[in-house]
């Protein structure tokens, strides 16, 4: 599908600053979509839940990856794995497509998308500890302090009072509810999930990583799902009014979105691409005002403007320690299209 997107007159990084306008706006269309459903419901339950939109959103993005990959899932290439690397592959599906997911869906459910947005931001410095720690990856000064300033950001924006009036009587301290804390366990997920990938995969192909990932992560949502909230949770998973709303946001937020991000990957490069993604936060943001009408709050003003220093920071250090060759590398391997999606933070499915 990205060949026929792709046009010699339009350059990759304008794919990926579409992609990213659509990934950043896709928390915000959840809960706005979970919201029309709440005006609607079936028998005293909600159409489009959280889950049944999590659901179809990864039906609708394995179809787009079988349409992209589907010819690299050979049986062949299939049987040349070992059984470790299967192990690790089902570790990243379950973490990283099940988990991780799930958690900030049900985030998005009991708090503000700002909060899921800008505490989603824990990942990134997250794997930078990790990679240093466990894997003993070698990064420059600018790295580490970038992560570290988006780490406070990310602290700034749970633990200062939400207004002026709080800050002066020192009301709303520590905002850190239930919601912040499972986009802080999503964050976690997802960290383990790049560091098992990035110590055992990064000979899988992309194609395969992502099918396997997208599928089984699906697969084992709909199990947990169905053991946490009963077998009757996914009864409306069929709903005309259900589908209605998904044919937009699946061709949308999943089709189209992926569509442009895999174009945009196969025609920049990864200091291009990393460049571009690095504004996601800031779209998730700016979505949420004009589509929930969610003015970011006094402590995700201040957090997130941290935040965004970080990531200017940690994308400073990028551009020192790639060479002139390696900026101009094209993204095509899994270990660096993992690196480049923990920079752009969860995609809406």
């Amino acid at each position: 599908m990205w060949r026929h997107l792709l046009r010699p007159s339009i350059p990759g990084q304008l794919y990926l600053w579409f992609a990213v306008l659509i990934f950043g706006a896709a928390n915000s269309v959840t809960r706005k979509l979970t919201e029309i459903g709440a005006q609607r419901f079936v028998d005293g339950r909600n159409p489009i839940s959280f889950c049944n939109v999590l659901f179809v959103g990864n039906l609708c993005a394995l179809g787009v990856l079988i349409i992209i990959y589907g010819r690299s899932f050979k049986k062949s290439r299939l049987q040349q794995f070992s059984r470790n690397q299967w192990l690790s592959l089902t570790v990243v599906a379950i973490l990283g497509s099940a988990v991780a997911p799930g958690l900030i869906f049900q985030a998005l459910a009991i708090t503000n998308v700002n909060s899921v947005v800008l505490v989603g931001r824990l990942e990134p410095p997250l794997i930078l500890a990790l990679s240093i720690w466990l894997l003993r990856e070698r990064v420059n000064s600018w790295e580490i302090i970038g992560a570290l300033v988006s780490f406070i950001g990310v602290i700034l924006t749970i633990s200062l009072p939400s207004t002026i009036q709080g800050m002066g009587e020192m009301k709303n301290y520590f905002n850190f509810g239930t919601g912040e804390i499972l986009t802080a366990i999503a964050a976690v997920a997802l960290a383990i999930s790049t560091i098992v990938g990035k110590a055992k995969l990064s000979q899988i192909p992309l194609g395969i990583y992502s099918i396997f990932r997208t599928a089984l992560g699906t697969v084992i949502f709909f199990f947990i799902a169905l053991i946490f909230y009963g077998k009757h949770h996914f009864m409306d998973v069929l709903s005309p009014f259900l589908w209605k709303w998904m044919l937009v946001y699946g061709p949308v937020i999943v089709v189209v979105g992926q569509s442009f991000w895999v174009a945009g990957l196969r025609a920049s490069s990864v200091s291009q691409v990393s460049l571009v993604s690095s504004f996601t936060p800031i779209v998730g943001v700016i979505a949420a005002y004009f589509i929930l009408w969610e003015a970011p709050t006094l402590a995700q003003y201040i957090g997130g403007a941290v935040i965004l220093v970080g990531v200017v920071i940690s994308h400073i250090g990028n551009q020192r320690q790639q060479s002139l060759d390696a900026k101009m590398q094209k993204v095509n391997s899994t270990e660096t299209l993992r690196k480049i999606e923990s920079e752009v933070g969860f995609k809406g499915m």
